[in-house]
């Protein structure tokens, strides 16, 4: 008893017969003369002949090619929609009046081995099928109903589909197979393209929103020899020929700040950024990032710049300024990005929201601390095994950045939290640093940096014996470039997937991201 064939087996036999009818079933290119948004855009309101008379007398007036999404045949008549990156057409064929191309030359009929001619026209009903590449010459005309159609009058076939498109309204909703299988989203999905076009496009504004503050841009390392710049866990690989193991940096930051001592003075990067870290719809181990340096600026001076750099991408990207936006309990609160931005105090917020004074904790305290929140009520998962700089940025983010909904910069962070930015000439308990947060999410942070070498070599010895997984390591060649000489200077960073989800109104970072990474699995042949 034989078995029915697969659809994907079905169209693999379809490749052999284009073979054998001399039609290569992926071919090397194609004369694309319009998109099909030129096309609709070129003829939108243009006088067109009637059909009979095109029928009759076909002429060729546009190149176009794209991916089938639709066939229909009515007996001398079919009806098909061509889909490019640009938008959808709809194609029409007459059974007397279709031309295949084949190895430059136009045939009505072909005639595979040992097997009756068949038709250009049936050739497209027969082996074509959705999903496959086409490319189209012919007239543009409007239908009685007024759509906007193409008269082919020849085609080539440029590429076989194996697979099968889904269904469009049924065939792909697994959320999981959704970001496994970004292009068919794209391709069924065109808010998901939608989107990816715009994240193009809020790249390109970001770059011109630098290059117009006179910020140059750098390219620097992924790997390194000590993964500094954050408190973070690194992933670590090893370097074959240098035979020691090195780290995927978990930031620009030392990289960007030795550029400063060579005379830049305002630099910025847009890349990737690596941490070991657990993922959930506000964490990616694999992030993209922008940060920049500017010499002569505070921290202040950076606030003045991020409201400046929104409101530029807000007006250029032409968002409106309501959007809303979903805390990590899922939660959805209208959120007003008008400029000028709220303004806390960290330390001052989160002693009051605690009951706890968190200046007065060092390094040695954590014991203490846990003992003081478990009093107050106050715990969270895995505090067992944090040290104090960590349980005090855990509680923050329990008790106070919850709280915070519309666009507020929150300031005044203890010195145990962040060993690279610059002590308060005011208060030496505190840093100068400030983080963006909207509606419970950090979009970006920025600090005066620390820029004696003395006292950051110094702090990095005092991470290196505090035992936390996540501290900052060393980096003595960081530390050799800052005894050169380094200006005084503030450093801002922004996780971009964060700020792309909320202009975008997605709830989770793989929704901004092209193919985010997955678990591995085997994958169905069938």
């Amino acid at each position: 008893m034989s078995q029915s064939l697969s659809e994907r087996e079905v169209r693999i036999q379809k490749i052999e017969k284009m073979k054998q009818m001399g039609v290569v079933p992926f071919a090397q290119s194609y004369d694309k003369t319009h998109t099909i948004l030129e096309i609709i855009q070129k003829y939108e309101h243009a006088t067109f002949r009637e059909i009979e008379t095109i029928i009759s007398s076909p002429e060729v007036n546009i190149s176009t090619a794209g991916r089938l999404t639709l066939y229909r045949s009515h007996w001398k008549l079919s009806f098909a929609r061509l889909l490019d990156h640009s938008a959808q057409i709809q194609l029409m064929f007459h059974r007397d009046h279709c031309f295949i191309r084949v190895n430059g030359k136009l045939q009505r009929w072909l005639s595979p081995e040992n097997e009756d001619e068949l038709s250009a026209y049936k050739f497209m009903e027969k082996l074509v099928d959705v999903g496959d590449f086409i490319g189209v010459k012919g007239e543009v005309f409007q239908t009685h109903k007024g759509e906007l159609t193409i008269f082919v009058s020849e085609f080539s076939f440029l590429s076989k589909s194996i697979r099968g498109l889904p269904e469009k309204y049924h065939g792909l909703s697994d959320t999981e197979e959704l970001y496994r299988k970004r292009y068919l989203d794209m391709t069924m999905n065109p808010e998901t393209y939608q989107r990816f076009l715009f994240k193009s496009k809020f790249y390109q504004t970001l770059r011109e929103f630098y290059t117009k503050e006179g910020f140059i841009e750098l390219q620097t390392p992924i790997l390194d020899n000590a993964a500094s710049g954050a408190a973070a866990r690194p992933f670590i690989t090893h370097h074959n020929d240098f035979d020691v193991d090195v780290y995927l940096r978990i930031a620009f930051e030392t990289s960007l700040k030795k550029a400063t001592v060579g005379r830049l003075e305002k630099v910025f990067e847009i890349g990737q950024d690596f941490r070991n870290e657990g993922s959930d719809p506000s964490h990616l181990q694999e992030f993209t990032q922008v940060e920049h340096y500017a010499v002569y600026r505070n921290y202040q001076d950076n606030m003045k710049f991020a409201e400046k750099m929104l409101d530029y991408l807000f007006d250029n990207l032409k968002l409106n300024r309501k959007l809303k936006v979903k805390d990590k309990e899922g939660v959805e609160k209208e959120v007003d990005f008008t400029t000028p931005r709220e303004r806390i105090d960290y330390t001052k917020g989160v002693n009051q929201a605690s009951g706890l004074d968190i200046t007065q904790y060092g390094e040695a305290d954590a014991e203490q601390l846990k003992a003081d929140l478990q009093a107050k009520g106050i715990t969270f998962e895995g505090m067992e095994a944090m040290w104090t700089t960590s349980l005090i940025d855990c509680l923050y983010k329990k008790v106070l950045r919850p709280k915070i909904v519309w666009p507020a910069f929150i300031y005044n962070y203890p010195v145990i939290m962040q060993p690279l930015a610059r002590v308060s000439d005011a208060d030496a308990s505190i840093v100068e640093q400030f983080q963006l947060i909207v509606n419970g999410r950090e979009i970006c942070k920025a600090y005066s940096e620390l820029v004696d070498p003395l006292l950051q070599q110094a702090n990095f010895e005092k991470q290196a014996i505090s035992g936390d997984a996540e501290a900052t390591s060393g980096d003595d060649a960081f530390v050799e470039a800052m005894e050169y000489g380094m200006p005084p200077q503030s450093w801002f960073g922004m996780g971009l997937e964060r700020l792309l989800a909320i202009l975008t109104e997605q709830d989770n970072l793989r929704d901004v991201v092209l193919f985010p990474l997955m678990k591995p699995r085997t994958v169905d042949q069938n």
